[in-house]
């Protein structure tokens, strides 16, 4: 092929945005039950559902949905959603199943193998606020019961709320009765975890933390006898603390409690053995003993309630996810503190993992391969793709060759970051000529933008836009000192990161200085548009692009959020009471006047985090002043966006401002009208 010379951004691609649509999400929450393996599946063309899907050992065949449209495997606890489902394998008539159903949010029971299957509810409805949301569940069989997260609306407002470990009985009988759900905790702590029942079944360990933390600043883990009753006594608190974060918990073989916290500035794996977990003994001398003490991550942010880091196996081993930045699946002797890596191309695992007999099973993808099931035998060390497949439908040459940076910022601070650069085989440059970039603001802020196959960012990359994501200062995955850069930091630190990066590229001549953009979601949105409002970043970008974001601080500070995010300002920005002038001095809606180049607004109609009453003050407070802009608002969409329409609608506006504001031609996309 003899490519041909066309500027950047006018590169014709084969990713167009059905494609990207089609692609979108990744499967999650895997599971065992007894030697299947189980996981959840997005469906973006059939309204965005998620549905749960089935491995059996012995099969020859695929995975299967084991739920048609339009049940829909997630949950909305603390609005980000929890583990939805749970199973457990019975001596006759095949698996039971427990999920929590998007649409009621209520737990339901399935017996897939049983005739003529049908899910039947467990839980009730609640007129109350947002009802009765359930997460993160472990089936009893032996109990007839299910123990999970309860959180319960109390009144109208988004802070009306109590979470509590509930027992809900497996026989239906609390399906239209609240009082046959047999709570296990008084509600004193704010947010909970789901129990983890010891191997003897004789404790339960939790995590457990209260406002104005976030689980990333301090979090306890919470121990309890377990009565033949099944009621929890001694209830007490045996690791983690107000400046620790312990991000799992869970148990080893042994009766040892597993748990991973950064004390020392690091998530690491640490072990509580079994005759220290006894009421009365000091929290000193169980402080835990470190298994592999590394200056790596062995654990995350927890943003949603079941993330899991580490799997004990039942020979002892540990299968952990670690690293620096990108985490990698290995396995953990906790004898010698010896780590073996799981072999293949996989440079970046999700926090999701499931131990069946020998074999462990995540979700797993790298730079030019999407997410998918992976397996790992740890006798043979042999791993292989057991669900979710990547296969490449285009020639992955038009996908971008993605590197590592690292640029310095301010005071010589390192920004990680990952290049994409435009990249199409069939296409060339002009001599001379440098291409457009668009510098991606992760959201969180408190996470991390993986090095991964992305068709969204190769939709831009394969037409000649270079994308570039900036994992900031605050950022996960290098340590908490980096994390905490952002402490009271939010809106200056992200900006100047993000911009320290743009700079970089365009002084070094990888990107052209006049069209540079940025853009982001959620938190993401926050930062692109502080950056298209800040003196900080004054002239630097060409545009940007803002999805559901938040845009008022105040706002925000009382009470236009959900409930678990409702104090994350406190340590992001500072106390409201203490320091009023930052949320008035860093909110875009009180900067409006100071934007002077092209914006586009894409907000869901139903999110609950960033409500677009927010956009819609922004909105107002542009309108007259001569700065072109459209905003695009998607009925029955929330906080991010799933179902295959929005998503191509969303992607192919965003090429469109760029090519208007870039001024190159795209006759391949509706034309973006802009206001103003």
């Amino acid at each position: 092929m003899i490519p041909v010379t066309a500027p950047y951004g006018t590169w014709e691609s084969p990713i167009d945005a059905r494609l990207v649509a089609a692609h979108d999400g990744r499967p999650e929450y895997v599971g065992a039950v007894g030697q299947e393996v189980w996981w959840t599946e997005p469906r973006p063309t059939e309204d965005g559902r998620r549905t749960l899907m089935r491995l059996r050992p012995d099969a020859t065949g695929p995975a299967e949905s084991v739920l048609p449209a339009p049940w829909n495997v997630r949950n909305r606890v603390i609005e980000y959603g929890g583990r939805p489902w749970a199973g457990a394998e019975r001596a006759a008539g095949g698996p039971l199943i427990v999920f929590t159903h998007h649409a009621d949010q209520r737990l339901h029971a399935l017996e897939p193998d049983a005739p003529g299957a049908v899910p039947r509810p467990l839980t009730p409805l609640s007129p109350v606020g947002g009802g009765l949301r359930w997460a993160d569940p472990v089936v009893l069989p032996g109990r007839g019961e299910v123990w999970c997260v309860l959180e319960e609306s109390t009144g109208p407002a988004p802070t009306d709320v109590r979470r509590v470990l509930a027992a809900v009985p497996l026989d239906g009988s609390a399906a239209e009765d609240r009082t046959r759900v047999r709570e296990l905790t008084d509600g004193t702590d704010r947010f909970v975890t789901g129990p983890r029942l010891s191997p003897d079944g004789r404790h339960v360990a939790w995590l457990a933390w209260d406002h104005p933390r976030m689980p990333w600043d301090g979090t306890v883990v919470r121990l309890a006898d377990v009565t033949a009753e099944g009621a929890l006594e001694a209830v007490r608190p045996v690791a983690g603390g107000t400046g620790e974060s312990v991000a799992q918990a869970g148990w080893s073989a042994d009766g040892s409690l597993l748990f991973t916290g950064d004390l020392g500035g690091w998530w690491n794996l640490r072990r509580i053995a079994p005759d220290l977990l006894a009421p009365g003994v000091p929290r000193e001398a169980a402080a835990g003993t470190g298994l592999c003490p590394r200056q790596e991550e062995f654990g995350g942010p927890l943003w949603k309630i079941g993330h899991q880091w580490f799997e004990p196996l039942e020979n002892g081993l540990v299968a952990v996810l670690h690293g620096v930045g990108a985490q990698r699946l290995g396995i953990l002797d906790p004898a010698t503190g010896e780590l073996a890596d799981a072999p293949g191309p996989w440079t970046e695992w999700t926090p999701t993992l499931a131990a069946a007999g020998t074999r462990v099973v995540g979700v797993a993808a790298g730079p030019h391969r999407g997410h998918e099931v992976v397996e790992l035998d740890t006798c043979t060390g042999h791993a292989l793709v057991v669900g979710a497949g990547h296969t490449d439908p285009v020639d992955p040459a038009y996908y971008p060759d993605p590197r590592a940076r690292v640029v310095r910022g301010p005071g010589g601070r390192e920004i990680h970051a990952h290049l994409h650069p435009p990249r199409n085989p069939a296409h060339r440059a002009p001599d001379g000529e440098l291409p457009p970039y668009v510098v991606w603001a992760h959201g969180g802020p408190t996470g991390r933008a993986p090095l991964v196959l992305d068709l969204e960012i190769a939709y831009f990359t394969s037409r000649g836009i270079g994308v570039v994501e900036v994992n900031y200062g605050g950022s996960t995955g290098y340590g908490r000192a980096y994390r905490e850069r952002l402490r009271e930091q939010w809106g200056v630190v992200d900006v100047e990161d993000c911009a320290a990066v743009a700079r970089a590229l365009a002084d070094e001549g990888t990107a052209d200085p006049a069209r540079l953009a940025i853009r982001g979601g959620s938190a993401g949105g926050w930062t692109t548009a502080v950056s298209l409002t800040s003196p900080l970043t004054e002239g630097l970008y060409a545009c940007g692009t803002i999805l559901y974001p938040v845009l008022d601080l105040e706002d925000w500070a009382a009470g236009g959020t959900h409930d678990f995010e409702s104090q994350y300002l406190v340590s992001l920005v500072g106390s409201p009471r203490e320091h009023p002038e930052r949320y008035r001095d860093r909110s875009p809606l009180r900067h409006a006047d100071r934007v002077t180049v092209p914006f586009l607004l894409l907000q869901g109609l139903d999110d609950a985090i960033c409500p677009p009453a927010q956009c819609e003050r922004f909105l107002a407070a542009v309108a007259g002043r001569g700065v072109p802009h459209a905003y695009l608002a998607f009925e029955g969409e929330g906080h991010g966006f799933r179902r295959a329409g929005t998503i191509a609608r969303a992607v192919e506006a965003e090429l469109s401002l760029y090519s208007r504001v870039f001024g190159f031609d795209r006759p391949d996309v509706p034309r973006l009208e802009l206001d103003g």
